[in-house]
């Protein structure tokens, strides 16, 4: 009977092996899971490597015995950070799968645009706490919460300086439709709030999402923001979503908007944003991403403006994790073995 070698450079949980090896008796699982820590401190950025690896993970094995492991892997399972190198140390690699959902997390290594199937766990996600994330970010600015925080400091209070917004009635444009964006409009419309969205290849004739009063394409976006009291974006980071936000589209956006980004930091053109905060434009900015956040912390003149919340990646994070990463890898790794086709696999044209 022929085996398929599985090798996980991620670490996995008993259950999570369990589960793997379970799909198919052909299975030979191997994991490597911390291994590669030291060439990943040695090769990604220091803020990478202190925010993912412990303070003394240096790997395991020799080079020559991890190269060996590469070797043999016709299928890996990879999470975040990881080599950078692994096409061309794993010549019998045929899929790839991370855990994460974003392609663009790929960009950096040598599995884009190769050869090898790529997958990917969009939609798969955590994707009910970015919602509800995305959703506190509005609650913040709609409610002028962040004055409490400077009557604290003051010792006083400020009544008249509160500008709070009423939710019911005010619209919401989610730009990415798509695993987080569907949770975010359905929330949003929850609360009474009249939801639009974009996605790449809305369906017309299909019934909306709940919560959505329309959904369209990228097209538009441009149609949506002057209407808009609040912008989510949700979307993957493409050559065609690369900045987005630029000056023009904050120059469409409804003056006193607030803009909440749960996506990739590229999408914003952070010059343009710094520019429509100077010029009062935006009643409020909050992001969980930002330009180089794996490689920097954030820009001085968005990280201390009042208006403008910053966290460091989190909003998937919560106390009960939803993440559906390895039963989706169990599910296209019983579709391999029946030579059928994978979910999720990235288009390297269409960049996700």
């Amino acid at each position: 009977m022929r085996t398929l070698n599985v090798l996980a450079i991620q670490r996995t949980t008993e259950a999570e092996r369990a589960q793997i090896t379970a799909v198919d008796p052909v299975i030979r699982f191997t994991d490597a899971g911390g291994w590669f820590d030291g060439e990943i401190r040695d090769t990604w950025p220091a803020v990478t490597a202190t925010r993912y690896l412990s303070a003394t993970a240096i790997g395991h094995g020799t080079r020559d015995e991890r190269d060996r492991l590469l070797a043999d892997a016709e299928v890996i399972l990879g999470g975040w950070p990881f080599p950078l190198d692994l096409r061309a140390r794993a010549p019998l690699l045929k899929w790839f799968h991370q855990r994460p959902a974003g392609a663009s997390n790929l960009l950096r290594s040598d599995l884009w645009g190769s050869d090898v199937v790529v997958t990917t766990s969009r939609g798969a996600g955590n994707t009910l706490a970015m919602a509800e994330y995305a959703v506190a970010g509005i609650l913040h600015f709609a409610k002028d919460l962040g004055r409490a925080i400077a009557d604290r400091e003051s010792a006083t209070f400020s009544h008249r300086g509160y500008r709070p917004l009423l939710l019911a009635g005010k619209a919401c444009c989610v730009v990415g439709a798509g695993g987080i964006g569907l949770e975010v409009g359905r929330l949003c419309g929850a609360l009474g709030m009249h939801v639009v969205g974009t996605r790449r290849t809305p369906q017309r004739d299909a019934p909306l999402p709940p919560g959505f009063a329309e959904l369209g394409g990228p097209a538009d976006l441009d149609r949506f923001l002057p209407r808009s009291d609040f912008v989510a974006i949700c979307c993957q980071w493409t050559p065609e979503t690369t900045r987005l936000f630029n000056r023009e589209r904050f120059g469409l956006m409804k003056p006193g908007a607030v803009l909440v980004n749960v996506a990739r930091g590229e999408i914003v053109d952070e010059d343009a944003l710094a520019e429509a905060l100077a010029a009062d434009r935006l009643r409020g900015v909050v992001l969980d991403v930002y330009v180089g956040e794996f490689e920097h912390t954030p820009p001085p003149v968005l990280w201390q403006d009042k208006r403008v919340l910053v966290t460091p990646h989190v909003s998937g994070a919560s106390d009960d994790n939803r993440h559906r990463a390895i039963d989706l890898f169990c599910e296209n790794l019983r579709a391999w073995l029946d030579a059928e086709p994978l979910s999720n696999v990235i288009d390297w044209q269409r960049g996700y």
